[in-house]
């Protein structure tokens, strides 16, 4: 038990008739023993004057570090260009103590994931990733996104294939990306030809195994997005159908909640340099592409017609987008590919979100 001073005096003897007198020590035993004191420790030089006193200062606080924001990208769109030309960004994300890391993924749930494990703040996702993880309860909100593009996916098929219209699709191997935008266009192109999800065979492969699946004829289709598609296409794939007519082919930026509630003014940052850098590829479509070609090992002629279908710019969420998020929720639930119904308005943040006036 540790003692205190009470707890040792507590156990003395008390005073009273029976208790011995202690007589008082003399005053100069006490003078001594003071005087003891002082010169073992010493008199600080100007101890009369308070102004000479020595003064040890507390350490200065180590300056806080800088916030890393993590940005995930694919191979395509402002986030990729915007990798290989970061001055910029740098620049503006010193001002606000932070710096950017990179991270690439092949897909768009993939890139999810990462934002539910913390490892990604702020990504770049087509329209159906981000259904799928919702569904799953990943913690991300819906912040800007690109104009549609609908001719940047496609149906391809071998140059020599017989299909020839998507009616033929019916009892035939299609190969893509489970959950990515994609996905969404087989609903609807099998929709269009009046053919059920059980009348094809989905093969789900990421895009290098898909595009292997396909040259060597393991599947009869296969559906993919650029620059995979521009590739494809380069190498003798044709066309079935794109999305024209069937999806909008959205490009999102998504932001991990936690981080758009606790940095927006980071969330603003990066999305004002994606802005500014979409409006300059959207007028230089062949210098955009030979600096994503020399970063990314994609052909220079497959980037450039990506380039060229990819339109550029950035746009606010509104409630009509939200809506057609919905429509794809809705489809995915009812063929319980999710497994249950979502409310999209609740991945909506409006306090981080992109407006047209920043």
């Amino acid at each position: 038990m540790n003692h205190t001073v009470a707890d040792s005096a507590s156990t003395r003897a008390p005073l009273g008739p029976s208790a011995p007198l202690v007589c008082a020590r003399p005053s100069w035993l006490l003078w001594l023993a003071f005087s003891l004191l002082v010169a073992c420790r010493g008199e600080p030089t100007g101890a009369g004057n308070p102004a000479e006193k020595s003064v040890v200062s507390a350490p200065a606080p180590e300056p806080a570090a800088d916030v890393v924001v993590r940005l995930g990208y694919q191979k395509i769109g402002p986030p990729f260009l915007l990798k290989a030309r970061s001055e910029s960004l740098d620049r503006r994300l010193t001002t606000l103590h932070a710096k950017a890391e990179w991270i690439e993924f092949q897909t768009g749930p993939l890139l999810l994931e990462a934002i539910r494990a913390r490892a990604v703040d702020l990504g770049y996702v087509g329209e159906t990733p981000p259904v799928f993880a919702q569904a799953g309860g990943v913690p991300f909100v819906y912040v800007a996104l690109d104009p549609p593009a609908p001719q940047a996916e496609a149906i391809v098929v071998p140059k020599a294939s017989k299909l020839q219209k998507l009616e033929d699709l019916r009892g035939k191997k299609i190969a893509l990306n489970r959950g990515s935008n994609v996905h969404y266009l087989l609903l609807r192109a099998l929709e269009r030809a009046k053919l059920a999800l059980t009348d094809v065979t989905v093969v789900y492969l990421a895009p290098p195994d898909a595009r292997s699946a396909f040259d060597t004829g393991q599947v009869d289709a296969w559906i993919i997005w650029d620059p995979f598609l521009a590739a494809a296409e380069l190498a003798g794939a044709r066309i079935l159908a794109d999305g024209v007519g069937l999806v909008d082919n959205h490009l999102f930026y998504v932001v991990r909640r936690e981080f758009a509630e606790q940095q927006p003014a980071l969330v603003s940052a990066v999305l004002e340099e994606y802005r500014q850098l979409s409006e300059w590829a959207g007028g230089h479509a062949e210098e955009a592409s030979k600096i994503l070609a020399a970063s990314s090992g994609v052909a220079y002629e497959a980037l450039l017609r990506a380039e060229r279908r990819h339109p550029y710019g950035l746009l606010p969420i509104t409630a009509e987008i939200l809506t057609k998020q919905q429509t794809i929720a809705d489809a995915f639930q009812r063929l319980e590919l999710i497994p249950h119904k979502i409310q999209v308005d609740q991945a909506y943040l409006p306090a981080a979100g992109y407006t047209a006036s920043r």
